[in-house]
């Protein structure tokens, strides 16, 4: 609470920080004090008085420019790699193309590739690493349990990827990942519940209440994949017709798209491009993949009830027409609560990160020693 305070109002009077959490002033002190040999918060420039006003409080507020961590997100045709702030701004991001997707040939890039950015990032310490992805992933064990489009299956991600960094490895999916980072630094602060639509090659959603993420057993909740669309006629992989996996995926876009000779490969930012340059099929493609986004998160919303939707999706985040295309669908009393994603050039290495700044903020000390943990065996090595 103390952590999460000064991230959210700093900078923060210390007496601020107990009136907003309902601690003692003693035990504000007592973990402020902490924090700071730690490095994690810092004494600000205190507001200037005037004179005879008495000694001005010291505000206190994060030192962003120590400490960062590692976030590995993958996704069907390349990972993301990257490093991230206390705040959960990316310093840095790579993509790594696959050439394969074997496990261990994609896990063994990331962590080279993560290594290669704590070595052109001097002076910055990283106090663990994020992994997400899409598909069923267990937060528990550090596992992806199934990733259909990667053909994964009981991939031990936490043993074989921290193995390689040497660093403390956090696991879990990329809705539930971005589901905390949008209550931690993006547009659903203070939100009371939140879900998390995320329509990319995989479709998933998570859901949070009172800042917990709802898991399930195994890490199995949001998995949506093969809800079925109404309308829909895309055949899928598990039989059925209309899932929302087959409707909605990127893959089905890339297609459509071909088909209509808008584009002629798989990059589905290629649609966007053409419906930027005035393509009216590509135009229509993506307000009406807005609109069957719009069905899905109007199920959801009758489900769940939530204050707060969040959508990542590539037409929804960078066009007003598909924006207002999918409130249209949801209606004119939930349009408002219903927004896209808080970040909308980082995504993906936002995702792997905040696995990693979830578990800080949830536990600063803990962390803050397993990083130092991880640091010492990393100098020795």
């Amino acid at each position: 609470m103390v952590l999460r305070s000064v991230l959210e109002h700093g900078p923060v009077a210390r007496s601020t920080i107990a009136r907003v959490t309902g601690l003692s002033p003693a035990s504000v002190t007592d973990y402020c004090a902490r924090f700071a040999r730690l490095g994690l918060i810092r004494e600000a420039e205190p507001p200037r008085q005037a004179k005879g006003a008495g000694r001005p409080h010291v505000p206190l507020d994060l030192d962003d420019s120590r400490f960062v961590v590692g976030g590995v997100h993958v996704a069907v045709p390349y990972t993301t790699v990257a490093l991230l702030d206390l705040r959960g701004r990316v310093v840095v991001e790579r993509r790594l193309k696959h050439g394969s997707t074997d496990p261990a040939s994609v896990l063994a890039r990331a962590a080279d590739g993560l290594v290669a950015l704590l070595e052109g990032a001097p002076g910055r310490r990283a106090l663990g690493v994020g992994f997400a992805a899409g598909g069923w992933v267990d937060r528990e064990s550090g596992t992806v349990v199934h990733h259909p489009l990667l053909g994964w299956r009981e991939v031990p991600v936490r043993e074989m990827l921290g193995a390689r960094t040497g660093l403390a490895l956090h696991v879990d999916g990329h809705a539930r990942a971005l589901v905390n980072a949008e209550q931690l630094f993006g547009r659903a602060r203070g939100s009371r519940s939140v879900l998390h639509l995320f329509v990319g090659n995989m479709v998933d959603a998570a859901f949070a209440t009172n800042d917990e993420v709802h898991h399930g057993p195994r890490s199995q909740a949001g998995a949506i994949a093969h809800l079925p669309l109404p309308g829909g006629t895309e055949p899928c992989d598990c039989g059925r017709v209309g899932c929302l996996l087959a409707e909605l995926s990127e893959r089905t876009l890339c297609r459509r798209a071909r088909a209509a000779g808008v584009i002629d490969g798989v990059n589905p930012m290629r649609v966007l491009d053409a419906a930027a340059g005035g393509d009216a099929v590509a135009v229509r493609l993506l307000v009406e993949r807005a609109r069957m986004v719009g069905r899905a998160a109007e199920f959801l919303l009758d489900v769940l009830n939530p204050e707060t939707v969040v959508v990542t999706e590539i037409g929804i985040i960078g066009r007003q027409d598909c924006l207002a295309a999918l409130r249209e669908v949801v209606g004119p009393e939930r349009s408002a609560a219903v927004v896209p994603s808080g970040f909308p050039d980082s995504v993906l290495a936002t995702a792997g990160g905040a696995v990693a700044l979830d578990v800080l903020y949830r536990d600063p000390l803990g962390a803050a020693a397993a990083g130092g943990a991880a640091a010492a065996h990393l100098g020795r090595g």
